[in-house]
């Protein structure tokens, strides 16, 4: 047995038993065909797949890069498979990966390397990819997709929690505007395509979703955060609240006594990077 730094891919089936449980034959040549798609995607990305049990796929990759295009061509291929295919027939995949130091015994690997990326797999969204701190840190300056923090994660008692980003890639395994009749979106923020029935309600009722996912981003990131940066986030909401409620947001008398809070808040981002 060897030890070796490796990009370590584990990928698992949302609600994989409730589709056994429905349809066993239909669910299992699917899972099939979407795990040939995969291994294809592997070899032309460099990786080979280490094993497979039950819904379960364990991938590595020489480069961290590859690894994270691999998985975004994988979502893409795999949400055009379901594109068609009603709500409750769409087999969709979750996705995490880690770099991390890991046991090779005759090809199979073992580790915590190998656990840390099936618990961020565990942390995913269906139809997401979710990565590790050090894949982020050595990918996002290379590839043309976005990254959302999604907070630090206790997944095991007396373990420390695990920092998560998510990846923002354009294919999605269930699409959440599937219906022909709803509007385009550019970077999640609907706007007119030029279709008939689309109107000013459709685009104000994007923006609101769009403030929740902010929100909600939001709410997953503050718990990680220092004491320091909780009090600098909160002693700027509360010049907003003051201001809003007597003068405006964009006076003098907000903009000035939060400006050290926030220079302290992105001193202490750019300081994780």
């Amino acid at each position: 047995m060897k030890r070796k730094l490796t990009t370590i891919f584990c990928a698992d089936v949302q609600n994989y038993s409730a589709m056994m449980a429905t349809d066993e034959a239909a669910t299992m040549n699917k899972l099939e065909r979407y795990r040939k798609i995969m291994d294809d995607l592997f070899v032309d990305h460099e990786g080979r797949m280490v094993n497979t049990w039950g819904d379960a796929v364990i991938g590595e990759f020489g480069s961290v890069v590859e690894a994270v295009r691999c998985a975004v061509e994988i979502q893409d291929a795999i949400g055009a498979e379901n594109l068609d295919l009603p709500k409750k027939s769409r087999m969709q995949f979750r996705i995490g990966i880690n770099l991390g130091d890991v046991m090779d015994k005759e090809g199979d690997l073992y580790g915590d390397g190998v656990n840390i990326a099936a618990r961020l797999e565990a942390l995913c969204d269906p139809g997401g990819i979710m990565v590790s701190e050090n894949v982020y840190r050595l990918s996002h300056k290379q590839l043309a997709v976005g990254y959302d923090f999604a907070g630090k994660h206790r997944v095991k008692e007396g373990e420390d929690p695990i920092a998560g980003y998510r990846v923002r890639i354009g294919g999605k395994n269930q699409p959440e505007t599937p219906n022909n009749d709803q509007p385009e979106e550019i970077k999640g923020i609907p706007f007119s395509s030029g279709k008939p029935g689309y109107s000013t309600d459709n685009r104000l009722r994007g923006i609101f979703n769009k403030a929740g996912s902010v929100f909600d981003q939001f709410l997953q990131w503050y718990p990680g955060q220092s004491k320091r940066v909780k009090l600098s986030v909160f002693m700027i909401g509360f010049f907003a609240a003051i201001n809003i409620l007597f003068t405006g947001i964009a006076t003098p008398w907000f903009i000035f006594p939060s400006a050290p809070f926030a220079l302290h808040i992105l001193i202490k981002l750019r300081s994780k990077k």
